[in-house]
């Protein structure tokens, strides 16, 4: 368990939510902290499907828009970690992957509706539409996102557990994770989390498209490179963000030290969720090819990487140090 210490000593203790109304309370009004800038959050909850068939009422919806190519709507579920992970919560995401594809109208209604009637939502969409080249208008939009691809869930829960992964891996629905605890002394509230999609936002230079990002960097110690990466032609337990499941087309190799390096990359042939886990695991179309070394040297310290990074696929074959992808 987490404890806080504040610049004057004070020790921040986990604040114990006792309902979870209040805990959702905190969640929406630090929305756009929590989600991002770059989208919509909807506080909006309707019954969408229905009743004997897997109706659901989820607690929002959250519009990403960083991608303009390829936006992604998620339900949101907000959790406390003390609720049944397989009864309630296990349950709750299958309603959303069951009613999303029965009220496919409904929801998009639901949005259109509440979009219109805030001015600061309407904006957002007007200025997304202005830098999109895949929509015209706002129905466009919502009718590719709805009607034309899956739903994701953005799950937000005080404590995460391996039981919510697992019951996550067996679900076909993606889903993201975000963990937001909140702490007390003295009366004084502290929040702590994990940005949404903190992974792809940090990974990349700012004159990177985000739609440009179609490769994913592993790091990779000698054995599990020579055993997995190229014997195997597959790379498991990594965690991916649902919005990039459909964007990652190769996979490249960073070679830890002595040879701290990417020099390695690969075609990706399909992603799928690896055993009882929230992770994945990359399958190659054909055996990695060895490309021209971006070495580490000139990096700035600490940019070699240790968990997976993107970057596009012409970026790194034009790129000679890690400073060219993620300076």
């Amino acid at each position: 368990m987490y404890k806080i210490i504040d610049e004057n000593g004070v020790l921040f203790s986990e604040y114990q939510y006792a309902y979870e109304a209040e805990y959702e309370k905190m969640v929406v009004v630090n929305s756009e902290l929590i989600f991002g800038s770059q989208g919509i959050y909807f506080d909006i909850k309707k019954k969408i499907g229905k009743s004997k068939e897997g109706a659901a009422i989820p607690d929002g919806y959250y519009l990403d828009l960083k991608f303009h190519d390829e936006p992604v709507l998620y339900f949101v579920e907000i959790e406390l970690s003390d609720h049944d992970v397989y009864g309630h919560i296990g349950e709750q995401v299958l309603r959303f992957a069951i009613s999303s594809e029965m009220s496919k109208h409904k929801i998009k209604t639901i949005l259109i509706d509440d979009i219109d009637k805030d001015p600061a939502k309407s904006k957002k969409i007007e200025d997304f539409l202005k830098v999109s080249s895949k929509f015209s208008n706002i129905n466009e939009l919502l009718d590719r996102l709805i009607f034309d691809k899956d739903v994701a869930v953005i799950i937000v829960i005080n404590e995460t557990s391996e039981q919510l992964t697992r019951v996550l891996s067996k679900i076909k629905i993606s889903a993201d994770i975000i963990e937001a605890q909140s702490f007390i002394a003295n009366g004084k509230m502290l929040h702590r989390f994990t940005p949404f999609q903190e992974d792809v936002l940090e990974a990349v230079l700012p004159s990177t498209d985000l739609d440009e990002l179609d490769t994913i960097v592993v790091p990779a110690k000698e054995d599990g490179f020579k055993e997995v990466f190229i014997a195997e032609k597959c790379w498991y337990q990594i965690r991916i963000s649902a919005a990039m499941l459909d964007k990652i087309k190769y996979i490249a190799v960073y070679q830890v030290a002595p040879i701290s390096a990417i020099t390695y990359v690969a075609e990706v042939e399909r992603i799928e969720k690896y055993k009882d886990t929230d992770k994945y695991i990359l399958y190659f179309k054909d055996d990695a090819k060895q490309i021209k070394k971006v070495l580490l040297s000139g990096a700035t310290k600490g940019k070699a990487p240790q968990a997976p990074r993107y970057t596009s696929y012409a970026k790194l074959i034009e790129a000679s140090t890690l400073d060219d992808l993620w300076k």
